[in-house]
């Protein structure tokens, strides 16, 4: 595909032909604005607008699947741009998206970024610099600066904790993981066997197009949380699925809007079990541990696909399900720290200093492909039967973004106002505003039919089962 004036469109349209689905859906599908609206000199609002177009088709198809007549959506350039800007307030007050001891460090010889908005991961930052909680943020830069990336990346990484080396695209090429992400699919859809097609109940339009579909959603930060945010949005029953045992960010008032929220500790026998019973009548579960984290529990997606026919298994990973790199750590920031986009976003605006883009597309692009990936692999299961596994990484959306091409034309641009444009969500952590998903139904529901509730609100029971 030629990229230099590539369209949101033409995106949509490669997304569409990877999944086999129906072409006719694309006839209802509007994009409108179709220009860049964030200051990057990537097409990250191209990569917005078509990954959220994609997701939100596939909801009309299926839809029109249930109900025998065709379905609308449209999208907005400015609305899939700001959708991905991870604002939202709660009482008034957004939260702080980075905790004091993220972002990036000058080392020896380079730089190095350090995600540590889990307490766990910062303590081990921190311990390793031979530092506390108590260390002001210039000490800890001083302290970094006595090693060189690749030294301070290893001890990180070993001890459990996540950064990335800052790399330029021709440094990451050399990268042996480079290799292994280029050989995956954006999107890999694969039938694991030959699971009779199922049947939904009957078809309820007002309350969206995936109604009385249930989705398990064993997922953090923020592409997989977003991903079952957007199906909550088209209606689906999706239960949140949170470790008792493990702490969360602030970001998770946001991305529960219309989620069922329980506690599940994986550990425990009595948990295991408690996973089994609502997988019992779940037709999609998404997880987002690293690659083969589950198999010991005897709940990796192929096993579980053979043992639930008819599931749709989605699996997120950072780097990929193989090469030396698919048991990392990984985080959007850090994605683009390695694989090239910091250096090169600052070359393009000539800066010295490393620049990230200005919004986490590889998480919330990967987060709406995910989505469009399990309704992709839904619909051929409601249609052709079959159990299926859908992968994705971010390292793979990136490499992705990459190749939609980069200029200097929108460098210029303005950042949206998100302010302006959210609205307010019922919740039970306090007064939430933020911003509505971008995908416009006609004579469908785009709206959340659950509030954003803390973790454990609910039993681990579909409602409908109680």
């Amino acid at each position: 595909m030629d990229t230099a004036d590539i369209t949101s469109r033409q995106v949509l349209e490669s997304l569409w032909s990877q999944t086999r689905l129906p072409d006719h859906q694309l006839q209802h599908t509007s994009l409108t604005g179709e220009q860049e609206v964030l200051p990057s000199s990537f097409r990250v609002t191209t990569a917005a607008q078509s990954t959220i177009a994609a997701s939100a088709s596939a909801a009309c198809l299926i839809a029109g699947l249930r109900n025998d007549r065709d379905y609308q959506v449209s999208v907005d350039s400015l609305n899939a741009a700001l959708e991905c800007s991870s604002h939202f307030t709660i009482d008034g007050v957004a939260p702080p998206m980075w905790a004091d001891f993220s972002g990036m460090y000058r080392t020896a010889d380079g730089y190095i970024r350090v995600h540590a908005n889990f307490d766990h991961h910062r303590d081990r930052f921190l311990q390793i610099l031979g530092l506390n909680e108590s260390a002001e943020r210039g000490t800890v830069e001083k302290r970094v600066r006595e090693f060189t990336s690749d030294e301070l990346d290893n001890l990180i990484t070993g001890n459990g904790g996540a950064c990335a080396t800052l790399r330029s695209f021709e440094q990451w090429n050399d990268v042996q993981q480079a290799a292994a992400i280029e050989a995956q699919p954006l999107i890999s859809i694969k039938r694991i066997n030959d699971a009779p097609a199922r049947k939904l109940p009957p078809f309820n339009a007002d309350k969206g197009a995936l109604s009385t579909v249930r989705c398990l959603d064993l997922t953090r930060i923020l592409a997989g949380p977003v991903c079952g945010r957007v199906l909550a949005a088209y209606g689906a029953d999706v239960m949140l699925v949170n470790s008792p045992k493990l702490p969360n960010i602030e970001s998770i008032i946001e991305t529960s809007r219309g989620k069922l929220s329980t506690h599940i500790d994986l550990t425990a026998s009595d948990g295991i079990d408690a996973l089994h019973q609502l997988l019992t009548h779940a037709h999609i579960f998404v997880q987002g541990y690293r690659p083969g984290a589950l198999s010991a529990l005897g709940i990796d997606a192929e096993t579980l696909c053979h043992q639930y026919p008819g599931l749709i298994a989605v699996s997120l990973s950072a780097y990929g399900n193989s090469g030396p790199w698919s048991e990392k750590r990984g985080f959007d920031s850090l994605v683009q720290t390695a694989t090239g986009f910091n250096v090169a976003e600052a070359n393009a605006y000539q800066q010295q200093q490393p620049r990230a883009l200005p919004v986490q597309i590889m998480d919330y692009a990967t987060g709406f492909l995910m989505a469009f990936g399990a309704q992709a692999a839904l619909y051929r299961q409601l249609t052709e039967g079959g159990s299926y596994h859908v992968e994705l990484s971010l390292a793979r959306t990136a490499l992705w973004v990459k190749m939609l091409g980069q200029s200097t034309e929108h460098l210029s641009c303005r950042m949206p106002e998100p302010d302006k444009y959210l609205q307010p969500y019922s919740s039970q952590y306090g007064q939430l505003m933020a911003l509505p998903h971008a995908g416009v139904f006609n004579d469908l529901p785009n709206h959340y039919n659950r509030p954003s509730v803390p973790p454990g609100t609910h039993a681990p029971v579909w409602p409908d089962l109680q």
